[in-house]
């Protein structure tokens, strides 16, 4: 192995150890804050937070910490042999013997590794739903209803990712040098499209989306969206509880496609002055252009992504330094796919603090928007229920939050909402 690939190697691993050293300090210092401030409500929330639903909150946080800590460590296990120890080279190997070179071959080792990862994580999952959720109370599903939401998922993702895999290899192959700009139109072009179909075609096939049938909170919400300068294509209430006791609602689609999302399960928690708040709260996403500041983000970041992976597919050290021998006869650009996923993970996961934070912000510029055009009073009760409903801890370690949470925590949000 040359200079270059073993360099490659010691970068590769130094980030494995260094990402599991940080997810494994975070998540201590997490577990014991919420473990030490487990005995008492915080004193902000002791007239609405009964120390059972705190004590609740902890212990899933604690236990959902755990798990994540377990799955980032087990992970690393497949990680390491796909790459240093063989296990791709070693399935390649296997399907040029079978197939031959060729664009069918391609195909095979990216379903075929893609399957092969389904089934390695697919008792982590199973464990996630059946015992932590159900545990907790959170857990709707039947094992019947799991296998199948299973089964339809990777179905649509064969149905769609294969020939868009297809396009992106035969472009890799065939479109020269600057491939890459080309599989980065296609690629922009199927997240546009994606965002206008999933409402309508993909969605419907795992929940039922009802027109929201209560005249009167219908009314409500037209007014509202009326006010803020919205339109939608229409009001649905989802089956979310067929699944979950999770509680949520959000807006889906794009352009004219625009539709409204509530779960049935936030129906059933909220009154309607605070759904309106929560509306008005996901309304604020579109009028402060976050959702467009995000496309626009995505589109940047796969852009240097493609080119990124256009100058490392032809590197002889990026395939060496990762435990495999590119072929000299047949195109490697599967395995050039399949590394380039793999690695990307390690060096990303240390902007998640830049990320969350911008995520953050947009949240808290949501929340002003939506005290602008309803009771920040009613938006500050509907996210206490929904705290308390999703067992979300409101003491977290302030690093953890700060490296990880999307949202920010209770007590900074409502904070906010109270000096507004």
């Amino acid at each position: 192995m040359d200079t270059a690939s073993l360099s490659f190697t010691a970068l590769f691993c130094a980030l494995l150890v260094l990402g599991l050293v940080v997810r494994t300090v975070l998540a201590s210092r997490q577990m014991r804050h919420v473990a030490r401030h487990r005995g008492a409500v915080p004193t902000a929330f002791s007239n609405t937070i009964s120390i059972e639903a705190h004590q609740k909150a902890a212990d899933y946080t604690l236990t959902k910490t755990r798990y994540g800590l377990l799955e980032s460590t087990i992970d690393a296990a497949p990680l390491l042999g796909w790459t240093l120890l063989g296990g791709l080279d070693w399935l390649n190997q296997v399907l040029l013997e079978a197939m031959g070179g060729g664009l069918l071959q391609q195909l095979a080792l990216l379903a075929a590794f893609v399957l092969i990862g389904g089934l390695i994580t697919l008792p982590l999952s199973w464990y996630a739903t059946f015992r932590i959720e159900e545990r907790f109370g959170f857990n709707k599903m039947t094992l019947s209803l799991w296998l199948a939401d299973l089964f339809k998922g990777a179905l649509v993702g064969a149905l769609i990712g294969l020939p868009i895999a297809a396009l992106v290899l035969w472009l890799m192959g065939a479109a020269g040098p600057t491939w890459w700009l080309w599989a980065w139109g296609v690629w922009m072009a199927f997240n546009l499209l994606a965002l206008v179909l999933y409402p309508t075609v993909i969605a419907p096939l795992f929940n039922k989306f009802e027109p929201l049938s209560d005249e009167d909170l219908k009314a409500r919400v037209n007014a509202l969206m009326q006010r803020c300068g919205f339109a939608a294509k229409g009001l649905f209430v989802m089956d979310g509880s067929k699944r979950s006791a999770h509680a949520n609602a959000y807006f889906t689609g794009f352009g004219a496609a625009k539709r409204v999302v509530f779960f049935d399960t936030l129906l059933k928690q909220l009154s309607p002055e605070e759904i309106d708040a929560v509306l008005a709260h996901e309304l604020g996403h579109y009028k402060r252009r976050h959702i467009l500041k995000r496309i626009v983000l995505m589109f940047a970041l796969s852009l240097a992504g493609f080119a990124l992976l256009g100058w490392v597919s032809s590197q002889a050290w990026f395939y060496s330094g990762l435990g495999v021998t590119p072929s000299m006869d047949t195109p490697n650009d599967a395995l050039a796919l399949l590394l380039f996923m793999m690695v990307v993970p390690l060096f990303t996961y240390f902007l998640s603090p830049l990320m969350a934070q911008l995520s953050r912000k947009h949240e808290f510029e949501a929340d002003a928007y939506a005290v602008e055009y309803t009771n920040g009073r009613d938006l500050a009760s509907a996210l206490l229920k929904l705290y308390k409903d999703n067992a979300s801890t409101l003491t977290p370690d302030p690093l953890y939050a700060r490296f990880y949470y999307s949202h920010p925590p209770a007590s900074e949000r409502l904070s906010r909402l109270q000096a507004a």
